[in-house]
């Protein structure tokens, strides 16, 4: 069925809409609702701090690399069928992590969880042009954004809840075989629900565009997570040699395909569009913010000795506040213009160096003042908040339309390595820092370190966000190497 026919026609679209949200909110759930369990995971398992910051990495690399693919498949072989087959996939790799009897095949499971996901997720989106008349549109996409604050205060309270109440003696694994009944409910009443739509004239795929990005990445990546862990091996400095030189052959690639009639999977033209690579850049340092979820944890349950229930309660505000953000963005956006990116990026650098000193003046081994430290959370989930739909926003903005929805997943797959980023250099900090310390002391320390330097990558983020805003905005040049 055409996008035009459904949008006039379709008078379950708001039903359809609330089935496929479920496809937008599992992935930053399973995100969020880990970070509390680690400490758990670490001693079941017996697990390195590398492969602990790989269970979270691992799932956000693959889920960046994989991301625009997903859409793409939506496109083509309908956004209906690609939803089920990514739930599906995403249940089965949520039991493989349930069962995983070693932090490897538990790492194996997540990065599986982030292809699966990669594939649901993007149908949800795609399917607001398909189904919505223009004037229910900014309802349904702000319902998207806030699905990603909902996430966050559920998954990490829910990963609390699950590990204290332990149901069936399970422990740290009910926090992944939770997502199999609610795959099933949706998988029985989706199906009957949910009409197809797809794109009618979908870019194809492109997997040699795919390899190269995974591999560019995968070397960048890799080697900062177990680099100091292993002692700086002669592989991991090779590693570092060639992801530049991937980089380089991906974009050569990616050009010759476009000059040949292609599909490439990031679009040489649109890319060289004026300001876009700043606003990527942006994008990078965004989510610098990823690895406080792990290291507050950390240093919450290893240095404050809370439980893991206590520990996913006082991440409340944070997500109170990351889910207020895009719902007041329509109307503060009257106000301060594309300066909500700047604003919000702002009170996030506030709220993190607001938290280093809190937790630096703090005597060792005590709790902050709980009333200034969700004051503080809530403040930099609502920067936040705040910040990401202006920015992707701004982001397509920059291209023609016919681009709007590549760069979309492009600034998507962006946000997802600066995931995988953050927890592989920020997570380095602060275990370089901690080494093989256990004390309160040195864990306080390396965390006040680890959060002022995520500190200074949103402050360099906002400054950035307002050169971007005043740079105009006009045609691409064509890139060196196009005829």
């Amino acid at each position: 069925m055409s996008a035009h026919n459904m949008t006039q026609a379709e008078p379950r679209r708001w039903a359809m809409f609330i089935i496929l949200l479920v496809g937008a909110f599992l992935p930053p759930l399973d995100f969020f609702i880990v970070n509390v369990a680690l400490p758990s995971i670490q001693s079941d398992l017996a697990s390195s701090s590398s492969a602990e910051q790989l269970v979270i990495s691992s799932y956000a690399a693959v889920y960046a690399t994989t991301l625009i693919t997903g859409g793409r498949l939506g496109d083509l072989y309908g956004r209906g069928r690609m939803f089920f087959l990514g739930l599906i996939g995403f249940a089965a790799a949520s039991l493989l992590c349930g069962i995983a009897g070693s932090p490897w095949v538990l790492i194996v499971g997540r990065a599986l969880q982030g292809a699966s996901a990669a594939v649901m997720a993007p149908q949800a989106l795609a399917s607001v042009q398909a189904i919505f008349p223009e004037t229910e549109k900014p309802l349904a996409l702000g319902l998207y954004g806030a699905v990603f604050g909902l996430a966050s205060v559920i998954g990490q309270a829910l990963g609390g809840i699950l590990i204290t109440l332990n149901p069936f003696n399970l422990g740290w694994r009910a926090i992944f075989l939770v997502n199999l009944p609610v795959a099933l409910l949706v998988i029985v009443f989706g199906i009957p629900l949910l009409k197809e739509t797809r794109a009618p004239h979908a870019r194809k795929l492109d997997p040699g565009g795919m390899l190269l990005a995974t591999a560019t990445l995968s070397a960048l990546i890799i080697p900062l997570i177990e680099g100091r862990e292993t002692g700086w091996p002669w592989w991991t400095w090779l590693l570092f040699l060639a992801a530049p030189l991937l980089a380089s052959l991906l974009w050569r690639y990616e050009i010759y395909l476009n000059r040949h009639g292609g599909s490439p999977l990031l679009d040489p033209v649109a890319l060289c569009a004026p300001g876009l690579g700043c606003g990527l850049a942006i994008a990078l340092l965004f989510y610098s913010l990823a690895a406080f979820f792990l290291l507050f944890s950390v240093y919450l349950q290893s240095a404050l000795h809370v439980d893991a229930l206590t520990a996913g309660l006082i991440f409340l505000p944070f997500g109170a506040g990351f889910l207020i953000g895009p719902l007041l963005t329509p109307y503060l956006r009257r106000f301060a213009g594309n300066y909500l990116s700047t604003i919000g990026m702002g009170c996030e650098t506030v709220g993190l160096a607001g938290l280093a000193w809190l937790v630096a003046t703090t005597a060792t081994g005590t709790n902050p003042a709980m009333t200034l430290l969700a004051a503080l959370l809530f403040i930099t989930g609502f920067g936040q908040g705040l910040a990401m739909p202006m920015l992707m926003r701004m982001l397509t903005g920059r291209v023609a339309p016919e681009f709007a929805g590549m760069i979309a997943g492009i600034t998507s797959s962006a946000l997802q390595v600066s995931t995988a980023l953050s927890v592989a250099v920020m997570g380095g900090i602060f275990y370089s820092i901690v080494g093989d310390s256990h004390s309160a002391t040195d864990i306080t320390h390396a965390f006040v370190v680890a959060v002022l330097t995520m500190a200074c990558c949103l402050a360099a983020g906002a400054g950035l966000s307002i050169r971007l805003i005043r740079q105009p905005v006009g045609l691409p040049p064509v890139p060196k190497g196009f005829p």
